[in-house]
Protein backbone atom coordinates (compact mmCIF):
# COMPACT_ATOMS: atom_id res chain seq x y z
CA UNK A 1 0.00 0.00 0.00
CA UNK A 2 2.93 2.42 1.29
CA UNK A 3 5.22 1.63 -2.13
CA UNK A 4 2.00 2.76 -4.29
CA UNK A 5 1.22 5.44 -3.01
CA UNK A 6 4.72 6.25 -3.31
CA UNK A 7 5.11 5.29 -6.88
CA UNK A 8 1.86 7.43 -7.41
CA UNK A 9 3.40 10.34 -5.85
CA UNK A 10 6.86 10.27 -8.29
CA UNK A 11 4.75 9.07 -11.50
CA UNK A 12 2.44 11.97 -11.03
CA UNK A 13 5.17 14.28 -10.16
CA UNK A 14 7.22 13.43 -12.73
CA UNK A 15 4.24 13.41 -15.40
CA UNK A 16 2.63 16.97 -14.26
CA UNK A 17 2.94 20.07 -15.62
CA UNK A 18 5.30 22.86 -14.43
CA UNK A 19 2.43 23.87 -11.81
CA UNK A 20 2.18 20.64 -10.67
CA UNK A 21 6.13 20.08 -9.54
CA UNK A 22 6.02 23.94 -8.18
CA UNK A 23 2.93 22.98 -6.11
CA UNK A 24 4.64 19.47 -5.24
CA UNK A 25 8.01 20.95 -4.16
CA UNK A 26 5.95 23.54 -1.84
CA UNK A 27 4.05 20.77 -0.18
CA UNK A 28 7.01 18.46 0.15
CA UNK A 29 9.04 20.86 1.79
CA UNK A 30 6.64 21.85 4.38
CA UNK A 31 5.51 18.31 5.35
CA UNK A 32 9.24 17.11 5.41
CA UNK A 33 10.47 20.25 7.50
CA UNK A 34 7.55 20.12 9.95
CA UNK A 35 7.23 16.68 10.61
CA UNK A 36 11.15 16.58 11.41
CA UNK A 37 10.59 19.46 13.81
CA UNK A 38 7.99 17.80 15.88
CA UNK A 39 9.95 14.51 16.27
CA UNK A 40 13.49 15.95 16.46
CA UNK A 41 11.58 18.20 19.21
CA UNK A 42 10.64 14.98 21.37
CA UNK A 43 14.40 14.18 21.72
CA UNK A 44 14.72 18.12 22.83
CA UNK A 45 17.53 17.72 19.39
CA UNK A 46 17.95 21.73 18.12
CA UNK A 47 16.35 22.38 15.21
CA UNK A 48 17.58 26.14 14.49
CA UNK A 49 19.21 25.06 11.20
CA UNK A 50 15.44 25.58 10.08
CA UNK A 51 16.38 29.58 9.96
CA UNK A 52 19.06 28.96 7.40
CA UNK A 53 16.24 28.10 4.92
CA UNK A 54 14.50 31.71 5.50
CA UNK A 55 15.83 35.10 4.16
CA UNK A 56 17.25 37.39 6.60
CA UNK A 57 16.79 40.71 6.73
CA UNK A 58 20.20 42.11 7.85
CA UNK A 59 22.75 42.31 4.89
CA UNK A 60 25.47 40.71 6.78
CA UNK A 61 23.83 37.38 7.79
CA UNK A 62 22.11 37.13 4.23
CA UNK A 63 26.05 37.08 3.09
CA UNK A 64 27.03 34.17 4.67
CA UNK A 65 23.20 32.48 3.63
CA UNK A 66 23.08 33.71 -0.32
CA UNK A 67 21.00 30.64 -0.92
CA UNK A 68 18.31 32.15 1.46
CA UNK A 69 17.35 34.05 -1.49
CA UNK A 70 15.82 30.90 -3.23
CA UNK A 71 15.00 28.80 -0.30
CA UNK A 72 12.70 31.27 1.27
CA UNK A 73 10.42 30.81 -1.43
CA UNK A 74 10.09 27.18 -1.51
CA UNK A 75 9.42 27.36 2.59
CA UNK A 76 6.38 27.60 4.75
CA UNK A 77 5.59 26.80 8.21
CA UNK A 78 1.95 27.62 9.02
CA UNK A 79 -0.82 25.46 7.05
CA UNK A 80 -2.77 28.67 6.05
CA UNK A 81 -0.06 30.41 4.86
CA UNK A 82 1.05 27.39 2.33
CA UNK A 83 -2.64 26.54 2.09
CA UNK A 84 -3.75 30.19 0.43
CA UNK A 85 -0.54 30.77 -1.66
CA UNK A 86 -0.94 27.15 -3.34
CA UNK A 87 -4.53 27.79 -3.92
CA UNK A 88 -3.61 31.38 -5.40
CA UNK A 89 -0.72 29.53 -7.20
CA UNK A 90 -2.64 26.72 -8.71
CA UNK A 91 -5.78 29.21 -9.92
CA UNK A 92 -3.43 31.83 -11.65
CA UNK A 93 -0.71 29.24 -12.64
CA UNK A 94 -3.25 27.55 -14.53
CA UNK A 95 -4.56 31.17 -16.21
CA UNK A 96 -0.67 31.97 -16.72
CA UNK A 97 -0.19 29.35 -19.01
CA UNK A 98 -2.61 29.88 -21.35
CA UNK A 99 -0.62 32.80 -22.42
CA UNK A 100 2.76 31.76 -21.68
CA UNK A 101 4.83 28.62 -21.68
CA UNK A 102 5.85 26.29 -18.68
CA UNK A 103 9.29 27.52 -18.63
CA UNK A 104 8.02 31.31 -18.28
CA UNK A 105 5.84 30.09 -14.67
CA UNK A 106 8.69 28.49 -12.88
CA UNK A 107 11.18 31.60 -14.43
CA UNK A 108 8.75 34.31 -13.06
CA UNK A 109 7.85 32.12 -9.71
CA UNK A 110 12.02 32.57 -9.11
CA UNK A 111 12.47 35.96 -10.63
CA UNK A 112 9.26 37.39 -8.04
CA UNK A 113 10.76 35.84 -5.32
CA UNK A 114 14.01 37.11 -5.48
CA UNK A 115 12.14 40.48 -6.48
CA UNK A 116 9.93 40.28 -3.32
CA UNK A 117 13.29 39.35 -1.27
CA UNK A 118 15.24 42.19 -2.57
CA UNK A 119 12.82 44.60 -1.87
CA UNK A 120 12.18 43.09 1.70
CA UNK A 121 16.14 43.40 2.56
CA UNK A 122 16.74 46.87 0.77
CA UNK A 123 13.75 48.76 2.37
CA UNK A 124 14.56 46.76 5.87
CA UNK A 125 18.13 48.31 5.59
CA UNK A 126 17.61 51.79 4.38
CA UNK A 127 13.90 52.87 6.34
CA UNK A 128 14.30 53.56 9.87
CA UNK A 129 10.90 52.32 11.08
CA UNK A 130 12.91 48.83 10.57
CA UNK A 131 15.92 49.79 12.47
CA UNK A 132 15.20 48.41 15.62
CA UNK A 133 14.14 44.79 13.92
CA UNK A 134 16.49 44.57 10.91
CA UNK A 135 18.82 42.22 13.02
CA UNK A 136 15.65 39.74 14.09
CA UNK A 137 13.47 39.68 11.16
CA UNK A 138 13.21 36.81 8.65
CA UNK A 139 11.26 36.30 5.39
CA UNK A 140 9.45 32.84 4.12
CA UNK A 141 6.68 31.70 1.79
CA UNK A 142 5.86 31.69 -1.60
CA UNK A 143 3.68 35.11 -1.39
CA UNK A 144 5.84 37.30 -3.64
CA UNK A 145 6.41 34.37 -6.55
CA UNK A 146 2.55 34.05 -6.39
CA UNK A 147 1.55 38.11 -6.44
CA UNK A 148 4.49 38.11 -9.72
CA UNK A 149 2.02 34.80 -11.37
CA UNK A 150 -0.86 36.87 -10.63
CA UNK A 151 0.09 40.42 -11.38
CA UNK A 152 0.73 38.78 -15.08
CA UNK A 153 -1.56 37.09 -15.47
CA UNK A 154 -3.94 40.23 -15.26
CA UNK A 155 -2.22 41.86 -17.36
CA UNK A 156 -2.61 39.38 -19.97
CA UNK A 157 -5.80 39.49 -19.55
CA UNK A 158 -7.58 42.04 -17.41
CA UNK A 159 -10.87 40.98 -18.30
CA UNK A 160 -10.73 37.35 -17.34
CA UNK A 161 -13.25 36.71 -14.54
CA UNK A 162 -12.85 34.02 -11.23
CA UNK A 163 -15.36 33.16 -9.91
CA UNK A 164 -14.98 33.98 -5.78
CA UNK A 165 -16.94 32.26 -2.98
CA UNK A 166 -19.35 34.30 -1.33
CA UNK A 167 -18.73 37.03 -4.14
CA UNK A 168 -19.21 35.89 -7.75
CA UNK A 169 -17.39 36.24 -10.69
CA UNK A 170 -14.97 38.96 -10.66
CA UNK A 171 -12.41 40.01 -13.53
CA UNK A 172 -8.86 39.41 -12.29
CA UNK A 173 -7.87 42.94 -12.62
CA UNK A 174 -9.27 43.48 -9.59
CA UNK A 175 -8.25 40.83 -7.66
CA UNK A 176 -4.92 41.98 -8.74
CA UNK A 177 -5.29 45.62 -7.74
CA UNK A 178 -7.23 44.90 -4.44
CA UNK A 179 -4.41 42.43 -3.13
CA UNK A 180 -1.39 44.96 -4.28
CA UNK A 181 -3.81 48.19 -2.11
CA UNK A 182 -3.55 45.63 0.84
CA UNK A 183 0.05 44.85 0.81
CA UNK A 184 0.41 49.09 0.64
CA UNK A 185 -2.02 49.43 3.43
CA UNK A 186 -0.31 46.97 5.22
CA UNK A 187 3.66 47.81 5.19
CA UNK A 188 3.31 49.57 8.42
CA UNK A 189 1.64 46.52 9.93
CA UNK A 190 2.97 43.54 11.69
CA UNK A 191 4.10 41.29 8.42
CA UNK A 192 5.33 44.02 7.57
CA UNK A 193 8.49 42.22 6.11
CA UNK A 194 6.15 40.00 3.62
CA UNK A 195 3.52 42.77 2.29
CA UNK A 196 6.85 44.82 0.97
CA UNK A 197 7.58 41.13 -0.85
CA UNK A 198 5.11 41.27 -2.16
CA UNK A 199 5.17 44.52 -3.74
CA UNK A 200 8.55 43.37 -5.30
CA UNK A 201 6.79 40.87 -6.45
CA UNK A 202 4.28 42.46 -8.32
CA UNK A 203 6.45 44.72 -9.76
CA UNK A 204 8.45 42.24 -11.09
CA UNK A 205 5.06 40.30 -12.75
CA UNK A 206 4.22 43.57 -14.15
CA UNK A 207 7.07 44.46 -15.70
CA UNK A 208 7.65 40.85 -17.52
CA UNK A 209 3.94 40.82 -18.66
CA UNK A 210 4.62 44.62 -20.33
CA UNK A 211 8.39 42.81 -21.88
CA UNK A 212 6.91 39.68 -22.81
CA UNK A 213 3.81 41.91 -24.94
CA UNK A 214 6.79 43.95 -26.77
CA UNK A 215 9.22 40.25 -27.67
CA UNK A 216 11.42 40.30 -25.00
CA UNK A 217 11.53 37.27 -21.86
CA UNK A 218 12.83 38.89 -18.89
CA UNK A 219 12.95 35.64 -17.44
CA UNK A 220 14.96 33.91 -20.00
CA UNK A 221 18.66 33.93 -18.07
CA UNK A 222 16.88 32.00 -15.69
CA UNK A 223 15.58 29.15 -17.74
CA UNK A 224 19.30 29.25 -18.96
CA UNK A 225 20.65 28.78 -15.69
CA UNK A 226 17.64 25.58 -14.85
CA UNK A 227 18.64 24.19 -17.82
CA UNK A 228 22.08 23.95 -17.84
CA UNK A 229 21.53 22.68 -13.99
CA UNK A 230 19.32 19.73 -15.48
CA UNK A 231 21.69 18.84 -18.48
CA UNK A 232 24.71 18.56 -15.67
CA UNK A 233 22.06 16.19 -13.14
CA UNK A 234 20.91 14.11 -16.05
CA UNK A 235 24.11 14.21 -18.09
CA UNK A 236 26.35 12.95 -14.89
CA UNK A 237 27.97 9.77 -15.84
CA UNK A 238 26.32 9.26 -18.61
CA UNK A 239 28.52 8.90 -21.57
CA UNK A 240 28.26 11.16 -24.53
CA UNK A 241 26.12 10.69 -27.27
CA UNK A 242 27.77 10.97 -30.75
CA UNK A 243 26.79 13.88 -32.53
CA UNK A 244 25.31 14.06 -35.78
CA UNK A 245 25.02 17.20 -37.79
CA UNK A 246 22.38 17.78 -40.19
CA UNK A 247 22.45 19.61 -43.63
CA UNK A 248 20.34 22.63 -43.75
CA UNK A 249 18.42 21.90 -47.20
CA UNK A 250 16.84 25.29 -47.35
CA UNK A 251 19.08 28.04 -49.76
CA UNK A 252 19.41 31.68 -48.16
CA UNK A 253 17.35 33.33 -50.50
CA UNK A 254 14.57 31.01 -49.25
CA UNK A 255 15.50 31.45 -45.63
CA UNK A 256 15.41 35.23 -45.97
CA UNK A 257 12.28 35.31 -47.94
CA UNK A 258 10.47 32.90 -44.91
CA UNK A 259 12.28 35.39 -42.05
CA UNK A 260 11.02 38.44 -43.96
CA UNK A 261 7.56 36.81 -44.03
CA UNK A 262 7.33 36.50 -40.70
CA UNK A 263 8.58 39.53 -39.14
CA UNK A 264 5.99 40.95 -41.46
CA UNK A 265 2.97 38.95 -39.81
CA UNK A 266 4.50 39.37 -36.41
CA UNK A 267 4.41 43.55 -36.92
CA UNK A 268 0.69 43.10 -38.41
CA UNK A 269 -0.05 41.43 -35.08
CA UNK A 270 1.88 44.04 -33.18
CA UNK A 271 0.28 47.06 -35.37
CA UNK A 272 -3.05 45.53 -34.18
CA UNK A 273 -1.97 45.81 -30.38
CA UNK A 274 -1.50 49.45 -30.46
CA UNK A 275 -4.54 50.22 -32.64
CA UNK A 276 -7.03 47.75 -30.63
CA UNK A 277 -5.81 45.89 -27.78
CA UNK A 278 -4.15 42.85 -26.80
CA UNK A 279 -7.98 41.38 -26.59
CA UNK A 280 -8.85 42.04 -29.91
CA UNK A 281 -5.82 39.28 -31.13
CA UNK A 282 -7.65 35.82 -32.60
CA UNK A 283 -6.11 32.51 -30.99
CA UNK A 284 -3.58 31.79 -33.89
CA UNK A 285 -2.60 35.17 -33.56
CA UNK A 286 -1.70 34.81 -30.42
CA UNK A 287 -0.29 31.67 -30.85
CA UNK A 288 2.19 32.68 -33.94
CA UNK A 289 3.20 35.97 -31.56
CA UNK A 290 4.49 33.88 -28.27
CA UNK A 291 5.46 31.47 -31.03
CA UNK A 292 7.79 34.18 -32.25
CA UNK A 293 8.73 35.06 -28.70
CA UNK A 294 10.22 31.53 -27.39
Amino acid sequence: MRGEIKEELIESFKNGTTLTKLIYINLGVFLVISIAQALLGLFNVNTEWVDSLMLPAQVSTFAHRPWSILTYMFFHKSFIHILFNLLMLYWFGKLFMQYCSQHDLVGLYILGGIAGGATYIIAFNLLPKFAPVVGLSMLLGASASVMAITIATAVFAPNQTMRLVLIGDVKIKWIALVSVLISLMQINAENAGGELAHIGGAIAGYIFAIEYKKGKNITDWINNILHRAANLIHGAGRKPKMKVSHTNMESDQEYNYRKKQENDEIDKILDKIKSSGYESLSDDEKGKLFGKKR
